[in-house]
């Protein structure tokens, strides 16, 4: 089972978003997927809840990572990881995941967070190790603006790569509010967002690999 963990501990970067189109793609393959939603508010567990059936399946799973127990016969799990998360549970989410994704927002507060939570990462002996594949995502992106350019500077600083910027748009939020991912909207209205994802959805392939 490949284990991809969405993390930041700076909330309201959009970890369920992601969370919640990297399972859809899962699904979309025809891989067994499983989410994981180990955040208070439960939204991964509520946009389930409203996924319209006849779309590709995904599996609520109840996640208890500090007893390391994960659920069988599954292709794909992905994990909505809660923010403020302690060191410990930090420590659980690397010792299971086999990639872990960290969304970032444009704005300094953001940054700060991120700065904090990849300080914990690197503290951990499988991210120092490079036994776990760790990458970031640039995400509500507003092309052109000042907060874009210093988003761009702060990620080139960082020890790990930048694997994909998604634009900022409302598409997210109807998808969300109907239990879809923009992968299951048709439409050449929201294809240009949905190109936005391959290059992660790229880096992930190679991550099974």
């Amino acid at each position: 089972m490949f284990i991809v963990a969405v993390a930041n501990s700076k909330g309201g970067c959009g970890k369920t978003t992601v969370a919640t189109h990297i399972a859809a793609h899962f699904a979309g393959r025809g891989f067994r997927t499983g989410l994981a939603d180990l955040d208070r508010q439960q939204s991964a567990r509520a946009w389930l809840g409203r996924r319209p059936q006849g779309l590709s399946a995904i599996l609520a799973v109840d996640l208890d990572v500090e007893d390391g127990k994960l659920p069988k016969k599954l292709d794909r799990l992905v994990v909505d990881c809660p923010a403020a998360m302690t060191k410990q549970t930090v420590k659980d989410v690397v010792a299971q995941a086999d990639t872990i994704i960290v969304p970032v927002l444009p704005s300094a507060f953001d940054e700060d967070g991120t700065r904090r939570f990849l300080g914990q990462l690197l503290k951990l002996k499988p991210v120092r190790k490079n036994r776990r594949d760790v990458a970031f995502l640039a995400n509500r992106v507003r092309a052109r603006t000042r907060a874009a350019d210093r988003l761009d500077a702060f990620l080139a600083d960082l020890e790990f790569p930048v694997v994909a910027r998604l634009r900022d748009t409302q598409q997210y939020a109807n998808a969300a509010a109907e239990g879809l991912t923009l992968f299951d909207t048709a439409g050449a209205r929201v294809q240009s967002h949905r190109d936005e994802w391959g290059p992660l959805l790229d880096f992930l392939e190679r991550c099974v690999d």
